[in-house]
């Protein structure tokens, strides 16, 4: 079963939380909204088992949702 990250550029309130919690996986544009690091432009990634951890734990600390996780 794999995880799928969604952003929600629209709800990021530029707090840092999700880049501390996983760097190699989210970044942030010029007005430090949230962005995938690896695909700027993409709203959903899959992301790899080794990540899934850090990228939940950024999903839990993230205090307005503006990255939501599905199993598919």
């Amino acid at each position: 079963m794999s995880l799928l990250c969604k952003l929600v550029p629209e709800r990021c309130i530029a707090c840092g939380l999700c880049q501390i919690e996983a760097p190699d996986i989210f970044d942030y544009d010029e007005e430090g909204i949230v962005l995938f690091a690896q695909e700027p432009e993409a709203h959903q990634q899959f992301v790899s088992q080794t990540d899934e951890e850090a990228v939940r734990k950024a999903y839990q600390k993230c205090p307005v949702r503006a990255i939501l996780l599905e199993k598919s």
